[in-house]
C-alpha cells in the first residue's frame, strides 16, 4: 500500500513536469508549486480515473502509460485552475 503511494507521488512529479512542458509560463513557487500541483493532479486523475473510468490503477505496475497519461491530466487540469485563480 505505502509503496504504491510512493508510486503515484513519483510519478505525479514527472506528470507536473509535462504539465508545466505543454503549459509554459511563470507561476509563482517555481518548482515547488508545480510539483506538489503535480502529485495532486496524479493522486486527482487517478481518483477519478478509477471511479469513474473503470481504470485498474494498482495492476502489475503503477508506472505505465494509462496511469502516466491519467496523472499528466490531472495535473494539467490543476495547473489551469491554480493559473485562473491566481489571476
Amino acid at each position: 500500500m505505502i509503496y504504491n503511494v510512493l508510486a503515484w507521488m513519483v510519478l505525479g512529479l514527472l506528470a507536473g513536469a509535462v504539465a508545466k512542458f505543454l503549459m509554459p509560463g511563470r507561476d509563482r513557487g517555481g518548482c515547488l508549486v508545480t510539483s506538489v500541483i503535480g502529485i495532486a493532479g496524479a493522486l486527482l486523475g487517478g481518483f477519478i480515473g478509477r471511479e469513474f473510468f473503470g481504470f485498474d490503477l494498482t495492476s502489475s505496475s503503477i508506472v505505465n502509460w494509462n496511469n502516466f497519461g491519467v496523472a499528466t491530466a490531472g495535473s494539467f487540469v490543476l495547473l489551469l485552475i491554480f493559473r485562473l485563480f491566481r489571476k
